[in-house]
């Protein structure tokens, strides 16, 4: 984590209403006949937060809903099926398969169904199961492409859906006991009528319990007047597991029977972000307004106005390094490198963005939102080969066939070897969020062999249209920088330029957080994307600033203050990021705490790469605009 202004402000707010209520194009309903069969499909075990406002998520690692462990029942003859999933869907853990439950519409299992007996739980997987329950996991299923939820109420009394429902329960006379494992489930489906003789499936909501006593005998699913089944760590165990069915009609059609679940709790949160970025942005246009435009319109034209037969001509303030001010910065390989991948992250940002606010990116289809970033960062490698050839011209690099292998291949060979090893600690803990082998590489494909041929084609393009003309000219011998104030050290300004972006965005970012890591869902999109532009306007803005600041101190080397400056904002994101570990996060295992901070330091480092790029290209622009305003002798 990313105009006329009423109006655009509309217009967006218009986008996310319609974000919610917009099914995925292209996607049609299911029509079911009564009695006919409507499968339940199972999904990965996730660790869930539950909803206390001290809950902490106790663990980052999913299993397979048929891990032998947990003793669930397979559908029969032939086993488990493994079921089609996209690219993305197989990122996020997703790892969907067919189930024995045998529900059919409007066909209404009021009594005990028995799904079957597991009588050979052993001691080692009771105990398993127990550490899972405590750590508060979760299960999903899926039907009609809905996932079963719970219904909650927030805190406003409106009802929700909740997606997931536990695994067990720790809470009560069981908190630090053996927890009691939930082996009954009263699923609850709603259906719509669009026409008669014809369904649909519009909610899926399933209240688990926990029956005790002895599982051999005719079970009665009598919920109320029964002791909860409690594991024994000690001795082989017996599991009997049950379900009910209930049809309910709902007035709720096809096209908005994902509202419930995607609904934004407590909208006013996000509103209150909203405007207090605005505000933000405003100040700071306000201000840097009044400092540039002021300040340096008064400077050009006293500038200009001296007197060019005078044998004595002054300078002063930033005018003393217009010498120096385009000399060719330290590293500029690596600068253009990584000026040309932000470039291209942010265009996928921005398209992605724009898709999910038409709602092209509809949680019903699995995986759509991971699988449409990864497409467009492949296809926009054109963007990145362009930005990057161009800046690296720009700043006197030669070696252009250098620069277009480092910017195709080096972000991402390091983020593929990122994942790779967090990769091998999910395959330690025998989690289903591994990425399995096959999906590995068509992802390599896809960055090498899609990514590398687009950045090549646009760095050709880059390189025929060739550098951005200077203004000024470059002295042959470097001048020499005097002493500048502790504020414009580049760490401190980095810090200090970092507080405002972060500030526009750190309440939105809470809930990016909570659905990356604590499988909530996400999709105030609207919200998100109007934050995106505020956080960019402001790191623009911010470093144009700063950059202004140490032009006036004398300090020529602003191009790697400018992308450090811009991406101030990422060192805020990791302390933040540490800040939500200690408050939202409780996690005992060591697999957990390094695939969190893997993923963390992933975060940071796309969000520095974005930010940074900004403030750079945002400050090349602006010098150059300054220096082109004057005349030089």
């Amino acid at each position: 984590m990313k105009c006329s202004r009423s109006a655009g402000l509309l217009v967006l707010a218009a986008s996310f209403n319609i974000s919610l209520a917009f099914y995925l194009p292209g996607a049609a309903p299911h029509n079911f006949k009564q009695g006919d069969p409507v499968p339940l499909f199972v999904n990965a075990l996730t660790p869930m937060l539950t909803g206390s406002s001290t809950a902490k998520l106790k663990s980052l690692i999913n299993y397979d809903y048929y891990n032998p462990r947990f003793h669930f029942c397979e559908p029969t003859p032939g086993g488990p099926v493994k079921q089609p999933e996209s690219l993305g869907s197989i990122l996020f853990g997703d790892r969907i398969f067919n189930s024995p439950y045998d529900i059919k519409m409007l066909e209404h299992n009021s009594s005990c169904q028995t799904l079957c007996l597991q009588s050979n739980v052993s001691a080692e997987d009771a105990k398993f199961i127990n550490d899972r329950i405590r750590d508060d996991y979760a299960l999903n299923w899926l039907i009609d492409g809905l996932p079963a939820a719970e219904l909650k109420i927030d805190s406003r009394g409106d009802y929700f859906y909740d997606l997931g429902f536990n695994l067990g329960n720790d809470e009560g006379p069981f908190k630090d006991t053996t927890p009691a494992l939930n082996n009954h489930y009263d699923i609850v489906l709603q259906y719509h009528s669009p026409t008669p003789g014809n369904y649909r499936v519009v909610g899926v909501l399933v209240w688990p319990s926990s029956i005790g006593g002895s599982q051999q005998d005719t079970p009665t699913c009598d919920t109320d007047n029964s002791h909860p089944l409690v594991l024994s760590e000690q001795q082989t165990n017996s599991i009997r597991y049950t379900y009910r069915v209930t049809w309910n009609e709902s007035d709720t059609p096809w096209a908005t029977r994902w509202d419930s679940y995607l609904k934004v709790l407590d909208p006013r949160i996000h509103w209150f972000s909203l405007i207090n970025s605005s505000f933000i942005v405003i100040f700071l246009c306000v201000m840097v307004s009044m400092i540039l435009i002021r300040s340096v319109s008064r400077d050009i034209s006293r500038y200009n106005a001296i007197d060019l037969s005078e044998d004595v001509q002054e300078d002063w303030g930033w005018k003393l390094v217009h010498a120096e001010v385009f000399r060719t910065p330290s590293y500029p390989m690596i600068l253009s490198v990584m000026s040309g991948n932000g470039a291209q992250l942010c265009a996928m940002l921005a398209v992605t963005m724009v898709f999910a606010l038409l709602g092209f990116l509809s949680p019903s289809n699995r995986g759509s939102l991971a699988t449409v970033m990864m497409v467009f960062w492949s296809l926009f490698g054109c963007i990145g080969g362009y930005i990057s050839s161009r800046v690296y011209a720009s700043l006197g690099g030669t070696e252009r066939r250098k620069n277009v292998f480092m910017t195709a291949t080096i972000l991402p060979t390091v983020i593929f070897t990122i994942v790779f090893l967090l990769n091998l600690f999910l395959l330690g803990a025998g989690s289903s969020g591994a990425v399995p082998f096959g999906t590995m590489l068509l992802i390599v494909l896809m960055w090498f062999g899609l990514n590398g041929p687009l950045c090549a084609i646009g760095a050709y393009i880059g390189s025929k249209q060739g550098s951005v003309a200077h203004p000024v000219r470059v002295h042959q011998i470097p001048r020499q920088i005097p002493p500048g104030p502790r504020y414009l050290q580049p760490w401190a300004a980095a810090l200090l330029s970092g507080i405002l972006p972060f500030g526009a965005a750190f309440v939105e970012l809470y809930f990016v957080l909570s659905s990356l890591f604590a499988s909530r869902a996400y999709y105030a999109f609207g919200f998100l994307a109007l934050t995106a532009c505020i956080v960019g306007l402001t790191t623009a803005t911010v470093t144009i600033l700063f950059t202004y600041f140490i032009l006036c101190a004398e300090e020529y080397r602003w191009h790697w203050r400018a992308f450090l400056t811009g991406g101030g904002s990422a060192f805020w994101l990791l302390a933040y990021g540490l800040f939500f570990w200690a408050s939202r996060l409780s996690l005992h295992s060591l697999s957990s705490a390094i695939l969190y901070l893997g993923y963390l330091l992933l975060l940071v480092l796309l969000h520095f790469l974005i930010t940074g790029t900004i403030g750079f290209l945002a400050s090349y622009w602006a010098v150059r605009r300054l220096y082109s305003s004057i005349r030089i002798d």
